[in-house]
């Protein structure tokens, strides 16, 4: 603070440390997709069953989400700096051993590795950032920056791991994160602050068990439930994590100082911002899945062209996100977030228009519309979310935003992908000349149906193929229409319970009835500045 008690602006060297600090956010987007295009070089190197490529695919998320909240909280304890750096140093090493992986077990023991250290580096990034810029409309651009990393990174990370795929063997994607890492340890320590918690107790470890015993049971529940269906062992499984989850509630409601500050929640700027960026997630990342699966199955895209065609969007996204912290200086980030989602309906209202003859330009249009809404929401969004905490709770609050982006994809499939999976099963009219097999396996999904129509004679399996391109392309259209409308009343409750944060860097607003249900609600008794987005 400056001696008139406003903040001090960041200097060369912060601005330097949020460049270190962006190398670990490029650095996991990267592992993400590159993953994807080197696991059929993998499959076939290593010998990698069925099972255990979706385990190579799984459990990085897995041991991420698991361990979210529990990184978000240890680094309120020893320092976010020291913990980024351990977590830097565990994905250089993980990257490595999933580069030389001599077998499929090998392979998923160093990606659940490289989870565990992934889990740390959001959080610790993001809650240094907040801790680094004092100043307001700085602290904003720099978590704009930060989030548009991620999607940068979805640009990039394709575009060198297939130049790598081109040149060296499969493992050589792995190393992308190396120098980055490398990079990081070297830099951080100069021109990055530590920052923690004085007066945090020590780590819960019940606590932490409770967390994973909550978290990796329903994770892995609900992406086999999408997977395979009602089936007896993904049902217990979700039914364990959700008590194991009810106890750790139980738990950090009776601690003084828990592994999760559930007061956090009673703040309603941030319990607002957090459900509309879990529901975004939710419904564009399913709806996402089907524009990709359109692109191949039904407009008979290579994966290369497909990746292509969601390059416009990101690239929208990045600029977007960039763009609205400084819009926020001018209007107020409640009515640019509600704006911007808006948008977002637009841009799923327009893949309703899609049909199976029209080709991708509607889904490519769509898609980068939507993208250019959700900026404002990821970028103004998570500065709101970590400034509605007080900043002992920095890494807690910032643990918050991942674990909503994990949970929310999971969830968006089981639900509303499920129902796009209902209606192209309601909609797909097999001509009754295929035989049994083809027909049940055409009925069970679109990829199948591909499949199906190589097996019959040309003719028919173009009449097959043409009848699933047609419930499939009802299926996208039936997702996008619901997620619209879902999105067309967060848009409404966003204008409504936000509008009250003035535009970043003005005064807080006199007490209203929303900002004054927010006094009081944060641990250190300063709820009032984080509800007006004075942070």
């Amino acid at each position: 603070m400056t001696a008139d008690d406003t903040p001090r602006k960041a200097g060369p060297r912060e601005w330097i440390g949020l460049g270190a600090l962006a190398l670990a956010t490029l650095a996991v987007s990267f592992d993400v997709f590159v993953l994807l295009l080197a696991l059929p070089h993998l499959s076939t190197s290593l010998g990698a069953g069925a099972t255990q490529q979706l385990w190579i695919v799984d459990i990085y998320g897995f041991m991420v989400g698991g361990f979210l909240i529990t990184a978000g909280s240890l680094g309120d304890r020893i320092g976010r700096r020291r913990l980024l750096l351990i977590g830097a140093a565990g994905f250089g090493i993980a990257s490595v051993l999933s580069a030389y992986a001599t077998d499929p077990v090998m392979l998923i023991a160093a990606r659940a590795l490289l989870g565990v250290a992934g889990a740390t580096l959001a959080p610790s990034t993001l809650a240094l950032i907040s801790t680094m810029f004092g100043d307001d409309r700085q602290r904003a651009l720099a978590i704009g920056i930060w989030a548009g990393c991620f999607t940068a990174g979805a640009i990039i990370g394709p575009v060198a791991g297939a130049v790598l795929l081109e040149s060296f063997w499969w493992g050589s994607v792995f190393l992308l994160a190396v120098p980055a890492m490398a990079l990081l340890l070297l830099v951080v320590p100069f021109v990055v602050p530590e920052s923690r918690n004085p007066d945090a107790g020590r780590l819960d470890l019940a606590s932490v068990a409770l967390s994973l015993a909550a978290v990796l049971p329903a994770v892995y529940g609900i992406k086999e439930l999408v997977r395979y269906g009602w089936r007896p062992l993904p049902l217990v499984a979700l039914v364990v994590g959700l008590a194991f989850g009810a106890a750790f509630v139980r738990r950090q409601r009776r601690l003084a100082d828990p592994l999760l500050d559930l007061r956090l929640f009673a703040n309603p700027t941030l319990t607002v911002t957090l459900v509309a960026a879990l529901l975004y997630t939710m419904l564009t990342g399913t709806t996402l899945v089907f524009v990709t699966q359109y692109f191949q199955s039904v407009d008979g895209l290579s994966p290369l062209q497909s990746a292509l065609g969601l390059i416009p969007g990101m690239a929208v996204s990045t600029v977007s996100m960039l763009v609205a912290p400084i819009l926020a200086r001018r209007f107020r980030p409640g009515h640019l977030i509600a704006g911007g989602l808006a948008v977002v309906v637009a841009g799923l209202l327009i893949l309703t228009q899609a049909d199976a003859a029209s080709g991708s330009a509607p889904l490519v249009t769509g898609f980068a519309v939507w993208c250019l809404g959700g900026g404002p929401l990821l970028a103004l969004g998570t500065h709101l979310i970590v400034g509605a905490a007080p900043p002992e709770k920095a890494g807690s609050a910032s643990s918050l935003t991942q674990v909503s982006s994990e949970f929310g994809y999971s969830l968006g499939i089981a639900t509303v992908g499920t129902l796009g999976v209902a209606v192209y099963r309601a909609q797909i009219e097999v001509p009754g000349a295929v035989p049994p097999a083809a027909a049940t396996a055409a009925r069970e999904n679109i990829d199948g149906a591909v499949a199906a129509a190589g097996r019959v004679p040309a003719e028919l399996g173009e009449q097959l193929l043409a009848a699933a391109r047609d419930a499939f392309t009802t299926s996208l259209n039936s997702v996008a229409a619901v997620s619209a409308a879902v999105m067309a009343v967060v848009t409404v409750v966003a204008l409504v319970r936000l509008r009250h944060i003035p535009p970043l860097g003005a005064q807080p607003e006199a007490a209203g009835p929303d900002a004054a249900g927010t006094a009081g609600d944060t641990a250190d008794g300063s709820a009032e500045k984080a509800a007006a987005g004075q942070v």
